[in-house]
Formats: C-alpha cells, structure tokens, sequence
C-alpha cells in the first residue's frame, strides 16, 4: 500500500495540497502497491524511490507541498506552466541529487530560497513568469554544473551575484525585473549596498516617459485599449490563482440558492433591456448542460434570455470581504469600457458566496484556442506590451507556441530559441517551413520587427508607433494608421 510508504506519503501530500486539476491525478490511487505506476511519476528500477515528477500543463492549482522534499532520490521536477501559488518551498533543498528544476509558468511569489543553493548537482534552473520577489540569493553562485538559467519575468530586485556561476548567464536570464541591475544585464548598481540604483527611474522609464509625451492622440486610444485589454487578462489571472483554492465542481443547485439569497445585480450600459429579476430567474434554471468552459478563475455557463439573446455568465469564488471593495470598484471601472477589441462586460451578481460576471456571448471560442494565453508578466508596461507583440510575431511566423515542447525539451521558450538562432546566425530557421509561399521580404521584415520588440534591453525594443510604421512601410498592411484613428464606442 502507497500509505505507509516514505515516497508514496509524500506525493500524497503533495496531491492533497492541490485544490483542481485537468484530472490528470485521479489515477494516484491510495491503495496502490507503490506510486510508481502514477502518471508524471518514475521511480529506480531497483530502489522503488521516485526520480522523476513531472506533472506540466495540467491546470495544477494549489501549492507546492513542503513534503516533496522527502523524495530525496528526486532527479527531475517539472511543475511548469499550470497554476501554482505560493512560495517555493525551501525543503527542495533535500533534494540533493535533483538536476533539473521547472517551476516557470506559474503563480509562485515570494523569495527565492536561499537553500536551493545546496543543490550542487542542479544543472537547469527555471522559475521565470511567476511573482517572486526580493533579491536573488548569492547562494546560487555555488551551483556550478548550471546550464540553464532563468529569472525572467518576476518582481526581482537588487544586484544580481557576480560571483561564481550566475556570471556566465547573459540578460535573457533575468528581463522582465524592473529592479535587477549587474553586470549580466549591463545595468550598474550605482547605490552602495549593490541594490538598484537609488530611487530614480532606469534610464528606459525616463526615456518611455518622454516618447509618451510625443505620442498623438491617434496612438494613445489605441495604446489605451491596448494596455487596458492586457490589465484585463492580467487581473482575470491573479484572481484565478487565489480564488481557485476552493474551486471545485460545485452542486448547481448551489447557484440557485446563492441568486435567491439576498444576490444584487449591477448593470452596466443602459442598452441592455433586462430587469435584475428576468437575470437571476434565468439563473435559476442553469444546470451542467450549460458549461461552455472552465478555467483558473472559474465556471462559464451559457445564459440564453428569452428574447434570443445569449449571454456568457463566469462565476467565481470570493475571497474576503476586503476583496469585495476592491471587485466591485475594478468590475465599475471595466464595465464603463466599451470598445470593438474588448468583449463587453454588461453587469455582475454580487451573491454571498460568489461573483456572476455576465459578458457577451461571443460563439468564436477562447482567445487562448489562436494566440495560445501567453503572458510574461502581471505588469502591462509600454516595453512589456512590445515584448509580448514581438513574441506573438514570432508564433506567427514559426507557427510554434511560445512553450512548445520542441522548446522545452532543450530548456527554452520561443525567445531562447530565436536568441541561440541569433548567436549562430540562423535566425531564419525559426520560419515555418509553411511560409516558403511569402515574400522573402515580408519574412525578413516580419523576423526584424520581432528581433527588435524582444530585445533583452527594454529601451532597445521600438515604440508602437515605430512597429506600425514598418508593418505599413515594410509589410503593407491593408489597414494604415488611420485604422487605429477610430471614434469606437
């Protein structure tokens, strides 16, 4: 039996600390004679004791068991790209023959511990694209077999470690932190306890901030809709991480019981011609065959009014009552935003246990079914929204996700590859072979704009504006910047 069992006790643990799944872990059985049958799970073939866990892309939400530091014989943990909160708990460290460590793509925040420096056989290392914070610890220095390594993409801050083997790694490594400065990224630590240079902005921000004050009125409506579509995404996803630790396949007689108990109904917009008592009388009457999808932040029902008209309900967990306050001050100031780009949010259900956001419908499917939900960071930055606009460039033109496994498997995103492409002066190869059909030069310009927007250094990386004027001079868009001129409601 797998209870009992010094590894199977801890895999339990670690699956009990995860609240949902894609379901992935309903096969880890209790009564299992060992875990090493387990899907994501492989053990020695003559100790019985677990040397691989590797569990990405299945929606994982929850934390990360301290207890996964019992399986001491562990040799590869790949955790990545699901929905992790939490820190990374620094029991890892008695993991001593681990090499290879994934946990990038997650929600993790936090410090970096400092143990995971013990770990000498560590040879890839990869916590990019979560929320950590503080500095990074100068223990890592010591891991001397490290091939891979990559930071990007949190809240780090201070003088990355000189010493030992961090020196090795270039500014890919570490984009994406506002506040790190070293010698790997060419930033000079100008305060005297080697921490960001004082309390004035980089020389990036002072320069974005006088570019925006050259912008015309034309681009700044369309960087507004921009940037307030990427806080839209970014606000569902750190919603979905923390409110998701009781989600669960809720009873839908649940949904009827909260709507008749005292729920308040907002509107928004006044074309929508229904009364707070036509909506939660259609609540009422959802069930199963209503689901249309699911994700991190919860449940999407299919809401059908009589009239014909179709609505798209999501509904999500509550946290606390301070989140309350701060929901319904977010949900008025995105509810007063109408444009062609952003769906419209129309009004939400402000029931007990619960937030009802109805939407409009819209039959297409998911944005992440074409551009596949790639997000580098929280933040939605001028420099930020370039890198991800070069990123989604280079899907187009590989025809690749940013974390296909063909990446993965050699320790990289999209970015890496094209970056090591680079070094070898094969960046054309990141083309798909499907695009032999196109202009050359339309390739090479498409290849040039994502090169540029994906700069290691953010004050590198072109404006929007620049971008759009090689797109129409270089590309030809059919559709100039008067396009984005546009009196949208």
């Amino acid at each position: 039996m797998v209870r009992g069992s010094h590894q199977g006790e801890a895999l339990l643990s670690f699956r009990m600390a995860i609240v949902s799944s894609d379901g992935i872990l309903l096969q880890w059985r209790p009564e299992d004679p060992d875990p090493c049958g387990w899907r994501g799970v492989e053990c020695d073939s003559k100790t019985k004791r677990v040397t691989y866990l590797g569990l990405p892309h299945h929606r994982l939400s929850g934390s990360i068991s301290p207890e996964i530091g019992k399986l001491d014989r562990l040799k590869i943990l790949a955790l990545h790209n699901n929905n992790f909160y939490g820190v990374i708990p620094s029991e890892l460290a008695n993991c001593t023959e681990l090499r290879v460590l994934y946990v990038q793509g997650n929600y993790l925040s936090g410090l970096i511990p400092s143990e995971l420096g013990n770990l000498t056989e560590l040879e890839h290392l990869d916590v990019s694209s979560n929320s950590l914070s503080g500095s990074i610890p100068p223990s890592l220095g010591k891991l001397n077999k490290l091939q891979t390594f990559n930071v990007s993409t949190n809240f780090l801050v201070g003088s990355i470690p000189s010493d030992g083997a961090l020196i090795n790694f270039t500014g890919t490594s570490f984009v994406g932190n506002r506040g790190l400065c070293g010698k790997q990224i060419n930033l000079t630590c100008k305060d005297k306890t080697g921490g960001p240079p004082g309390n004035s902005p980089p020389p990036y921000l002072a320069q974005s901030q006088n570019q925006k004050k050259k912008y015309s009125g034309r681009l700044l409506i369309s960087a507004s809709a921009t940037i307030g579509a990427l806080l839209l995404v970014a606000l569902m996803c750190f919603w979905g991480c923390f409110l998701y630790k009781k989600f669960g396949k809720n009873d839908i007689r649940s949904l009827a019981m909260e709507v008749c108990g005292g729920a308040s109904i907002v509107m928004f917009h006044g074309d929508l011609p229904y009364s707070s008592k036509d909506i939660i009388k259609k609540l009422e009457t959802l069930n199963d065959e209503h689901i249309i999808g699911s994700g991190g932040f919860g449940t999407v029902y299919k809401l059908a009014m009589d009239d014909g008209n179709i609505f798209a309900l999501k509904r999500i967990i509550k946290m606390n009552e301070g989140f309350d306050r701060f929901f319904e001050r977010e949900l008025e100031i995105l509810g007063s935003i109408k444009h062609r780009y952003l769906v419209n949010l129309r009004g939400y259900c402000n029931s007990p246990s619960s937030k009802l956001l109805i939407y409009d419908y819209l039959p297409g499917g998911s944005l992440d079914e074409v551009l596949h939900e790639y997000m580098l960071s929280g933040r939605a930055t001028e420099k930020t929204d370039v890198y991800s606009f070069g990123v989604l460039v280079l899907e187009v033109l590989s025809g690749k996700r940013p974390t296909d496994a063909s990446f993965i498997e050699k320790g990289l995103n999209i970015v890496g590859w094209l970056n090591f492409l680079i070094t070898e002066n094969r960046q054309q190869e990141i083309v798909d072979p499907n695009c032999e059909g196109v202009q050359s030069e339309t390739l090479n310009a498409l290849l040039s704009i994502a090169i540029q927007c994906v700069s290691s250094a953010p004050e590198d990386r072109p404006t929007m504006h620049r971008v759009v004027q090689i797109l129409e001079s270089e590309v030809m868009t059919p559709c100039p910047s008067d396009f984005y001129d546009s009196n949208s409601d």
